[in-house]
């Protein structure tokens, strides 16, 4: 593991290359996340709460038009536990992403159409904001510049990308894209 110094300074001669040039676009911001993540110790994780909360979102989305899904049915064909979806929906129901339905046909839908509810809404409502590093304000200029355009990439990938987006992905359907060795 390399200390902070050698960190930045690596991370810093890697990305001369990749800044500059804005054609690659999100590739770039891809690898640079990557590397940071590699290079800085996984500082910019998403835990359980935002993970299980999206696979929550997705499987409604799915059923979406069907009737609410109980909770115990997503639980059971993902292997999740029943109690630990129960607390993450409390938050989605309370900013208005899902609705519950009581009874012995109850469970949750969405509230509003997939097409309509971003990644970054629901992320935001179970882990807050994404913050590659923490203390960015106290980081030299050309490394808080980094740090503020990783967080950018990133909150335009999960502002652009909605719960119909992700409930429609098969690896079918995926276009060939970059693959990146490091």
């Amino acid at each position: 593991m390399l200390n902070d110094v050698e960190s930045h300074y690596l991370v810093y001669h890697i990305l001369l290359g990749v800044f500059p040039s804005s054609s690659r676009g999100d590739y770039d911001i891809l690898l640079v996340v990557i590397l940071t993540r590699l290079i800085e110790g996984d500082k910019m994780k998403i835990s359980t709460k935002g993970r299980y909360g999206l696979t929550i979102m997705i499987e409604l989305a799915k059923h979406y038009g069907e009737g609410p899904i109980p909770l115990r049915k997503i639980a059971a064909e993902k292997e999740l536990s029943e109690a630990y979806l129960e607390q993450l929906v409390s938050p989605l129901r309370n900013s208005g992403l899902v609705k519950s339905v009581r009874g012995a046909y109850g469970g949750y839908m969405l509230a509003n159409p997939p097409s309509e509810i971003s990644a970054a809404h629901v992320i935001s409502v179970l882990e807050g904001p994404i913050q590659p590093v923490e203390g960015i304000e106290n980081e030299e200029a050309p490394q808080r510049e980094l740090w503020l355009r990783i967080r950018d990439a990133v909150k335009n990938v999960l502002d652009t990308t909605t719960i119909e987006d992700l409930a429609q992905y098969t690896e079918e359907n995926v276009a060939e894209g970059y693959m990146f060795y490091i």
